[in-house]
């Protein structure tokens, strides 16, 4: 899922509300040398911020000490109003000094100066990118720039409101209508924000007396939804429908409405489930099965057409269809298609739909332009799948830890610290390859890697060159 799609550095995933849950393992990056913190280090920094907090008060103003003087809350310590001391940013600036005393770069927020797509440009030298979500090649193609310019001209740059204020524009419903088509749905609503997507959906359509099952690798934006919703949620091992199906067998009758939320492909392992269990298991169960398509759709399935082609099962056998429009069809965004009640209820009701601007005709515009093309070009969607699986079997056969990678789009390098992730990034930085690290906690310290995104446009010399260098690194 997503684009990219990163916490604060430093955040960790808080638990929901049932007992006994499993935690969720989260998918996102943060911070470099998170994991490596000397002993000691962590009081330093911490006391050096008091210094510097207890400085500033000394040196404060007649009108702060006078206020001080009238403090109506003296127990409410003076840090709770400051943001330098807030809990989070002080664990940040425990890693990133962790990071300096080290020697070791911060491989995050590197300006990119044009388009990225297979590769990209970076304090002005070109470099080969493994660290773009544009899959199908698409990002900056003429033909979407010319739909784009189009828009533009016509629409403007903004849809300036929620659509139920500021009306629809055709192009918004285009888009929409081509993508219930795509996946065979009665109907679809497109949001502005990929994350907001999951948010406002699950939000909208679970409550207290609910429950949400979902994968132990699902993304935030499904687990943030489900804390706003007030449902309360049990987390399942990765892609295990046995353990599914036992967790409903126990608690299907506790509940009104159940959702069970996986992944078409998993965005940090590179795997897919077997939709054709979870089908079974859901109408067996009575509950609701919703699929996230944000890194499946323009990569599994013959066509493209995601996890439904590649498991040979009709589309219509999910009831929710969740997707984004920032990586294969290179807009920004994200859609839920499914039946036309659904739809209705969301445009109506989901706050991330109702609340919030609507989709930039411009966006809009340039995924319907990538939708059609991924229609008409299939050839693209076969050169991606090659491409990601000639990438996974070299890395195999140099040695380079894959993972659960099925060699689709993602595929990781296991490097089992965090440390290492971050140095092997920055050593293939200095040889021409753009890959970035993940690290603890956005996975288990065990579990660091680099995160490998091939395109359709990459070539094959571009990609054994890569890993290479990575085998030389590792």
């Amino acid at each position: 899922m997503q684009a990219a799609d990163n916490p604060p550095p430093g955040s960790a995933p808080r638990s929901g509300d049932a007992a006994a849950e499993p935690a969720a393992t989260p998918t996102h990056d943060a911070a470099p040398g998170a994991a490596a913190r000397p002993a000691g280090l962590a009081a330093l920094a911490r006391g050096r911020l008091l210094q510097r907090l207890r400085g500033q008060a000394d040196t404060a103003g007649p009108a702060a000490r006078l206020h001080a003087a009238q403090d109506p809350h003296p127990q409410v310590p003076a840090a709770w109003c400051r943001f330098e001391s807030h809990p989070a940013y002080e664990r940040l600036l425990v890693s990133q000094a962790a990071a300096r005393r080290m020697d070791v770069d911060n491989p995050f927020f590197r300006v990119h100066e044009g388009a990225a797509g297979a590769t990209t440009r970076i304090d002005g030298r070109e470099f080969v990118n493994f660290s773009s979500y544009d899959y199908l090649g698409l990002n900056g193609h003429p033909r979407i720039e010319q739909a784009v310019l189009q828009a533009v001209r016509r629409y403007g740059t903004s849809a300036s409101a929620s659509r139920l204020v500021a009306g629809e524009r055709p192009v918004q419903r285009e888009l929409e209508r081509e993508l219930a088509d795509c996946y065979g749905a009665e109907e679809c609503v497109a949001f502005v924000s990929g994350h907001a997507t999951n948010v406002s959906t699950i939000g909208c359509l679970l409550g207290p007396k609910d429950l949400v099952l979902h994968d132990a690798l699902v993304h935030n934006s499904v687990l943030e939804g489900i804390k706003l919703s007030g449902a309360h949620r049990r987390g399942f091992a990765h892609n295990d429908w046995r353990q599914l199906d036992a967790l409903l067998h126990e608690l299907r009758g506790n509940f009104e409405r159940v959702l069970i939320v996986i992944e078409g492909l998993y965005s940090m392992d590179g795997d897919t489930p077997e939709l054709q269990r979870f089908v079974e298991i859901k109408q067996r169960h009575k509950a609701w099965l919703m699929v996230d398509e944000a890194h499946s759709l323009g990569v599994l399935g013959s066509t493209g057409r995601g996890l439904a082609e590649h498991c040979g099962m009709p589309p219509g056998c999910v009831d929710i269809w969740m997707g984004t429009l920032s990586k294969s069809l290179a807009g920004c965004g994200g859609f839920i298609a499914g039946s036309r009640a659904l739809v209705e209820l969301l445009k109506y009701t989901a706050p991330g739909f109702v609340y919030s601007v609507g989709l930039s005709p411009a966006l809009a515009a340039a995924s319907l332009e990538a939708l059609r093309m991924l229609r008409e070009q299939p050839e693209r969607v076969q050169a991606l799948r090659d491409n990601g699986a000639f990438l996974c079997g070299y890395a195999k056969s140099r040695g380079i830890d894959t993972g659960r990678s099925l060699g689709f789009a993602v595929t990781p390098a296991i490097t089992g610290s965090s440390l290492k992730a971050v140095q092997a990034s920055n050593a293939l930085l200095e040889q021409g390859f753009n890959v970035q690290p993940i690290v603890h906690p956005a996975v288990e310290e065990r579990a660091a890697r680099l995160r490998f995104f091939v395109c359709a446009s990459h070539t094959r010399e571009q990609i054994a060159s890569a890993v290479d260098a990575l085998a030389r690194v590792s």
